[in-house]
């Protein structure tokens, strides 16, 4: 009876954290950022229709903020990368040779036998477009197919954005007069988000969250400071 060995293919977690991270980074962006500042404006007024209307401004803010931004750096990427593609199109058209010995020599600096590399790169290359997709994802990093969405990216980081930066508002849409109950919102938010990032590394869910309560929790102590100096000074 001939023995049969079996390979049991393993799966390993996106370690670039996929939607999650970015999503979760987005809110704890907005969620710190416009924590502090109802915190700042806290501290210099106990007017609660002011620090709705900073916060509500920090809000609109930072989101549009966020999502032009990301926009702007998805779309330049993507832009980049295209030109590449298209430089590297005409370069298998022009020298395909070249480009197949390029390949090649690609393979073996991989630790590849030269002539099983070669092999490789000349099967490659038998048809253009699985050459073009080897050779940009080799060399340039990225997959034809693949390409980041800048509209697709500024919606989600305004979202996530917006998302974030309401928590601490909640409170005082709500009619909340003081500042601890947007606080306790803020901070169990930032908690959560500290937590839910550990997904995506070897941190304990507790460590993780800790550290961005503790943050997060500096970060508005600070800005409230700072706004009763300011309010102070002004008085």
């Amino acid at each position: 009876m001939t023995a049969e060995r079996v390979f049991v293919m393993h799966e390993h977690p996106d370690v670039t954290g996929g939607w999650l991270r970015p999503a979760v980074f987005g809110a704890m962006d907005g969620l710190v950022s416009n924590f502090a500042l109802i915190a700042g404006v806290a501290g210099g007024t106990d007017e609660r229709n002011v620090i709705v209307l900073a916060g509500l401004a920090g809000l609109a803010a930072g989101a549009f903020s966020m999502g032009a931004g990301e926009y702007t750096s998805v779309a330049s990427q993507a832009e980049l990368a295209k030109a590449q593609i298209a430089i590297e199109r005409q370069e298998l058209i022009d020298n395909p040779r070249a480009e197949e010995r390029e390949l090649a020599a690609m393979y073996v600096d991989k630790g590849l036998d030269p002539q099983l590399a070669a092999e490789v790169a000349r099967q490659l290359h038998r048809d253009p477009d699985t050459a073009l997709n080897v050779h940009t994802r080799e060399e340039l990093g990225v997959t034809l197919d693949d390409l980041p969405s800048p509209r697709l990216a500024a919606v989600s980081s305004f979202l996530s954005f917006a998302a974030g930066a309401v928590l601490p508002m909640l409170p005082y849409l709500f009619g909340a007069h003081v500042l601890w109950p947007a606080a306790i919102v803020a901070l169990l938010g930032l908690f959560v988000c500290g937590a839910l990032v550990t997904r995506v590394t070897s941190r304990p869910w507790w460590y993780g969250g800790l550290r961005q309560f503790l943050l997060g929790a500096a970060a508005a102590a600070l800005t409230y400071a700072f706004g009763n100096v300011v309010e102070t000074g002004l008085g």
